[in-house]
């Protein structure tokens, strides 16, 4: 793999990355309202999940789809369907007070976490879409097993830094006190953006 073929491909998943999403949205709230360490551990589920899309991009689950257009379509309907119950849950318990200790809830646990960022990432079908169409673009036939492990090593820790950074940035003291104070506009703007994503995905 050239040098200007692995740029091309750290910048087209960095842009992949980057993209508004669910996993940015989730890993916003979990800084906002559980604090950085569960916002890392959110972020290394989600990265997760995106190397399995990106596995699954190179073993031709694009190719499956294709042929079986139905099958996408039930993960579609699985994955939004995942995206509004969460979406629900926001709107809902918006109004409820934000209980505090510390000016923290208690956060859970690593495990959940964990858990919480993979099912985020695996609820968005349109991933493996994604990375099927950076490893044509950009890898080669007969491209060596130790690179394509690179490569998704590669991001893996795209994943984690970006959407670890996101939770950082909202577990911000200033950042959370807007948060306590605007509650439910903002679970209600998080809930409402979780609701558009799912629509969008069985839509497009």
């Amino acid at each position: 793999m050239t040098v200007a073929a692995f740029l091309a491909f750290a910048g087209l998943v960095l842009f992949a990355v980057i993209s508004p999403g669910p996993a940015v949205l989730m890993s916003a709230r979990t800084g906002l309202t559980e604090g950085f360490r569960t916002g890392v551990m959110l972020a290394l589920g989600i990265a997760s999940g995106a190397v399995f899309w990106a596995l699954a991009a190179m073993f031709g689950l694009q190719l499956i789809f294709d042929a079986a257009p139905s099958l996408l379509w039930a993960l579609k309907i699985g994955g939004a369907g995942y995206l509004l119950w969460m979406a629900w849950h926001l709107w809902r318990d918006a109004a409820t007070p934000f209980r505090t200790e510390d000016a923290r809830p208690i956060p859970r646990t690593p495990f959940a976490a964990f858990r919480l960022g993979l099912w985020t990432n695996l609820s968005n079908p349109k991933a493996v879409v994604i990375y099927s169409s950076i490893f044509l673009g950009t890898i080669s036939p007969g491209t060596p097993a130790w690179v394509l492990a690179s490569l998704l090593a590669l991001i893996l820790v795209m994943e984690t830094l970006w959407n670890s950074l996101v939770a950082r940035v909202f577990s911000l003291e200033r950042t959370r006190a807007t948060y306590i104070s605007l509650k439910t506009v903002i679970d209600r703007c998080f809930g409402a953006a979780l609701a558009l994503l799912g629509i969008k995905i069985v839509a497009t």
